[in-house]
């Protein structure tokens, strides 16, 4: 007797029944029990689950149908011969036999569909093809298998579409591309196999506004070329370029980058920027920063062009324990690097990467990443040919907080902590800080003022008294570039001392970024407002407002200024004069004294060098008032100049 066909296999698997269990029943029995399987298959379909059933859904229900209009008529054993006329084709076979031609012959589309139970033929339709387009995206779904998604989450990490799920509203994720991969066939040219491409990407929405999400399947050879079409993550970039909306990139992998092993796949070495549609992204990774929000993700180990497209973004985090970004790997760096032999993390961990601009924020978890993700973009238009929204006007513009009286010690020497300054000064909750861990004298993020948007960047006089580093004039030019680019109004708190000074400032080209970043701001056209709160000084004092247009500026009680400060200004400007006096320190404080009485703020502003000195208590209902002013300012449209990573 013929053992039963690959399909009935299956699905007698999957009930847990082998085949001599269904080969002993009576006939009525082996319709009912078929029944059951048929059912079972249909909740494993509508649940997602069914994988290599699929086609065979379509095939049972054609056998149940013989047997729904057969079975008052067999009530015998199922081995029992059939008459002529009940046979199939005019088969001779009986039993299983027939039950296998019966199968095979549906296979090869050699029989005749039967009737149902009302003598109406069956459909028509295109229900094979729905069913192999079913097939192919479970297959897809089941990404690089199960041993490999399991070992994403042995090692603290969720898969790619677990990623996308949550990063994005419940059951917006439309992806384009879904049958993507390398498929295999049978001699008979029937699907066995398929490897997806491990690029997903596609559509959504993010607190009801549409994005475009792209991101990395580690499962599939880790990210990299050799399991990569490349034309999914340019078809992002473009679809993010073209329809002006946002783009979110989960990095893990190289982001379909190169690898040794794609030599051998290709039968070639891959020339970078070559000739071909793949060196498209390239071009997209720098126009799309002029553009839209592009917000990256590192939520591995990321190397090559995987660390190129997290850095190449508006805003990009990593996760502090599961992730690392280099250039290149360990094994690279041990072999052709400087020869050291380096974890991950000690390479490219996120203290490295955090404390030198590649990456702007680390966290604890995935899903503190995808949190920060969307409150990102909520500060931010979908494209530069619109205006971020006004959020909920939560916060009264008249609060006033009475510790900002006293929040700035009378000792100038002596450092005071702005954060809780800016958290007082914009709609409660709402500042979101960036790049923090580098260019620390600069305080740098996004927040509301009235429920409208703006950019705070403040000095922080625990670093280097705030004065400004190379690190942290690199960090001013690409915040305010950001804020330019998106029509931010800039809020700016200033406490700066000048540029850093001493043989490390020098050789890091300090007076070079600085004056980058006095020209980034002189271009900024976006509405400016600035409060002093302390120092400023020198030439990076004068980078406090945009030079050459109106900028709205109000110092504190506290506000201190000059050319540059007293100490050691004294001893080269008089220099003569204390060297002449019996008593040179005497001499020193008697000048110092004199010039501290002329340097009094009041001063400055008799002569309206300042626009206001105001009581610090008053400075929310100022600020609200300015960003009630520059609302109907922001100009949408893109920029003279691109945004630069």
């Amino acid at each position: 007797m013929p053992a039963l066909p690959r399909h009935l296999r299956s699905l007698s698997q999957l009930m847990a029944i082998g085949d001599a269990e269904i080969e002993d029943r009576t006939f009525l029995g082996r319709a009912a029990l078929l029944a059951k399987l048929a059912a079972a298959l249909r909740a494993e379909r509508a649940r997602g689950l069914a994988r290599h059933w699929t086609y065979e859904l379509a095939r049972h229900t054609a056998l149940l149908a013989v047997y729904r209009r057969e079975r008052d008529a067999f009530r015998r054993d199922f081995d029992a011969p059939l008459a002529d006329e009940q046979k199939p084709c005019g088969s001779n076979v009986s039993g299983p036999a027939w039950l296998a031609s019966l199968v095979l012959a549906w296979n090869e589309g050699e029989r005749r569909m039967p009737k149902d139970d009302t003598g109406a033929p069956p459909p028509q339709g295109w229900q094979s093809e729905l069913d192999e387009l079913r097939l192919r995206q479970n297959l897809a779904k089941e990404m690089g298998g199960t041993d490999k998604v399991d070992r994403q989450h042995r090692e603290g990490k969720l898969t790619i579409r677990e990623r996308i799920g949550r990063l994005v509203d419940p059951g917006t994720f439309s992806e384009i591309g879904s049958l993507t991969g390398l498929a295999q066939y049978d001699a008979q040219h029937r699907l066995t196999t398929v490897t997806p491409a491990n690029r997903l990407s596609g559509r959504a929405m993010i607190d009801g506004r549409p994005v475009i999400v792209s991101g990395d399947d580690f499962t599939v050879r880790g990210g990299s070329a050799d399991a990569t079409i490349p034309e999914k993550t340019v078809i992002a970039e473009r679809m993010a370029n073209e329809l002006r909306l946002p783009i979110v990139r989960i990095i893990e992998g190289s982001g379909g980058g190169g690898s040794v092993k794609t030599i051998e796949t290709t039968g070639r070495a891959n020339l970078p920027g070559g000739l071909g549609g793949s060196s498209m992204r390239y071009k997209y990774l720098a126009d799309n920063l002029g553009l839209v929000p592009v917000v990256a993700l590192g939520l591995g180990s990321v190397a090559g062009l995987g660390a190129a497209q997290v850095s190449a973004s508006h805003y990009s985090i990593m996760t502090k324990n599961t992730s690392a970004m280099f250039v290149a790997g360990p094994p690279v760096v041990a072999r052709i690097g400087d020869k050291q032999d380096l974890s991950k993390q000690a390479l490219g961990g996120w203290e490295i990467q955090c404390g030198a601009g590649a990456v702007d924020d680390a966290v604890d978890t995935e899903e503190e990443a995808f949190e920060r993700a969307r409150r990102f973009l909520s500060y931010l238009p979908s494209s530069v040919y619109q205006v971020a929204p006004r959020g909920a006007r939560t916060d009264s513009p008249g609060r006033r907080e009475e510790w900002l009286f006293d929040a700035i010690p009378r000792n100038r020497n002596q450092p005071y902590k702005m954060r809780p300054i800016i958290e007082a000064l914009v709609d409660r909750g709402s500042f979101m800080e960036m790049g923090r861990y580098f260019g620390r004298p600069v305080i740098t993020g996004l927040a509301r003022i009235d429920g409208l948007p703006v950019a705070i960047m403040a000095g922080d006089p625990f670093h280097v008294s705030g004065a400004w580093t190379a690190d942290a004039c690199s960090k001013v030019i690409r915040f305010v570039d950001l804020a330019e680019t998106f029509h931010t109004p800039i809020i700016h708190l200033v406490d700066c001392p000048g540029f850093m000074i001493g043989l490390e400032a020098e050789r890091a080209a300090t007076i070079r970024l600085g004056v980058r970043a006095m020209a980034a701001i002189n271009q900024t056209t976006v509405p400016w407002c600035s409060i002093i709160i302390r120092n400023v000084f020198g030439v990076a004092g004068a980078a406090h407002v945009p030079a050459g247009r109106y900028a709205m500026r109000y110092a504190w009680l506290s506000a201190w200024w000059g050319s540059l400060p007293l100490e050691g200004g004294i001893e080269a400007a008089y220099r003569a004069e204390i060297d002449a006096a019996e008593d040179p320190k005497a001499k020193l404080a008697e000048i110092e004294e004199r010039l501290n009485a002329l340097r009094s703020p009041f001063r400055t502003a008799e002569t309206f060098a300042v626009d206001e000195i105001i009581d610090p208590r008053d400075t929310r209902r100022l600020l609200c008032d300015f960003a009630n002013l520059a609302e109907p300012l922001r100009t949408p449209g893109p920029r003279a100049f691109g945004m630069r990573p």
